[in-house]
């Protein structure tokens, strides 16, 4: 295959570039080379025609679980990079809750082999916070820093200790780590297993309020203004958690967050409509309509950085139970884009920030490269058709596991071809 391709004809949407318009894009040597209205013809390069399309910066997902090593028979390294470029996303993050877990220099060095031996998506580690995630005594930054991790999480468990957490916020500085973390009080959580409301009570399930998020995030704000360590908030589901990452920002805190498609659009009486379906069960649990809607205006403002999935593979045996046996979490990878769109047809959203909190806000958050396709960035692009119809079901996702709550509904919104460093990796539902 040629090293150059040249996309052609589509609507370059670039935020951090300010570019939104016809464009065509060449790539050559696995970097940007040109974005401009006219390019020069290159003799045997591959040309993409992307009329009609979109054509942006290949997505970023600071939030995925690929659960290699350990539990591959619900994902693994593979088929989540093979999920992710379906889906638009040339670059992910993966949570380090796999078995054994991501707190040594051996596992981190497995993950980056699986990921260069598939050749698709980018993965970037994430390390412990604490040694075995049992949020008692810190993981080896330095270690972990030095084989490829990009951030620190104990994602799946809070930090309790609010003290523990001070010393991660400031022993990752050293190391310019985020920690990117997931805020539940389990005391307020007990046995919880959705939101607790209305809907809670009616289907006589225990309920978790939003205030189990919120104190945690007040929490670890309060800790990074003493420590000024950065903070990054997992998956932001409540008003209240919205509120305080706001007050943070004015305040100029080093503190971003992120936010899932299911919390911009699915709500706890989805639960209930659903019948007690496990596709709707997941941590942070669906909020209220309130909820979501600050959610929302908390992305469109930028108050919420950016748009992560909280990819959540899990196999039949674990979620085909009772609802409050089930595990926590969906597959999102390749549903992201059309939920998301869904918002930006609805008029809560502009097609600029929904492409901005996919791409360079992001790489912003983490110091990730890509995210923008000005000439000498990475060519990590995605080809999106806005106007897609699908079917999600089992036979149409990638991922190894089918855990979604859009099973069985139409989406309008795929992308159809997906570029990493200049290798067409995706391509009309097959990997190249």
């Amino acid at each position: 295959m040629s090293n150059v391709i040249i996309i052609a004809g589509g609507r370059v949407i670039d935020p951090a570039s300010g570019v939104d318009g016809v464009r065509t894009v060449l790539l050559r040597d696995g970097k940007v080379a040109e974005v401009a209205e006219r390019v020069a013809q290159v003799p045997g390069a591959t040309v993409i025609d992307a009329a009609g399309r979109w054509v942006t910066p290949g997505f970023i997902d600071l939030h995925v679980h690929l659960r290699e090593p350990g539990q591959e028979y619900k994902e693994t390294v593979a088929t989540g990079a093979r999920a992710a470029v379906a889906g638009g996303f040339t670059s992910i993050v993966c949570m380090p809750n796999t078995t054994p877990v991501n707190d040594t220099l051996a596992v981190t060095e497995l993950i980056l082999a699986r990921a260069a031996a598939a050749g698709l998506a980018r993965v970037y580690p994430c390390g412990c916070i604490s040694k075995g995630s049992k949020g008692e005594e810190l993981a080896e930054y330095g270690e972990l820093k030095a084989g490829g991790c990009v951030a620190l999480s104990d994602d799946g468990k809070p930090v309790m200790s609010s003290a523990l957490m001070r010393r991660a916020l400031e022993y990752a500085q050293a190391f310019k780590l985020p920690l990117t973390v997931h805020e539940e009080d389990l005391a307020l959580v007990g046995k919880g297993v959705m939101h607790e409301g209305a809907s809670s009570t009616r289907l006589g399930l225990k309920g978790i309020p939003g205030q189990a998020e919120e104190v945690m995030v007040l929490r670890d704000i309060a800790l990074a203004e003493l420590t000024g360590g950065r903070l990054h908030i997992a998956h932001a589901s409540s008003a209240g958690t919205v509120r305080a990452v706001r007050e943070a920002k004015r305040r100029g805190l080093p503190v971003t967050a992120e936010v899932t498609p299911h919390h911009l659009s699915l709500t706890d009486e989805d639960v209930a409509a659903s019948g007690y379906s496990t596709d709707f069960k997941m941590s942070p649990p669906l909020r209220s309509r309130a909820d979501v809607a600050a959610c929302v205006e908390g992305l469109a403002d930028g108050t919420l950085d950016c748009i992560a999935t909280d990819h959540a593979p899990h196999s039949p045996v674990e979620k085909e139970v009772e609802f409050d046996a089930a595990l926590n979490g969906i597959v999102g990878l390749e549903t992201a884009f059309p939920v998301c769109l869904a918002l930006v047809k609805a008029g809560q959203l502009t097609e600029r920030r929904l492409i901005e909190a996919l791409t360079s806000s992001p790489a912003r958050a983490f110091g990730l490269p890509g995210g923008r396709l000005a000439p000498g960035d990475p060519a990590d692009l995605a080809i999106l058709d806005p106007g897609a119809e699908w079917l999600c079901s089992a036979g149409s996702l990638h991922s190894k596991s089918t855990n979604s709550p859009w099973k069985k509904r139409r989406l309008t919104g795929r992308c159809t071809h997906a570029i990493v460093g200049g290798r067409l990796v995706h391509e009309g539902g097959k990997e190249t």
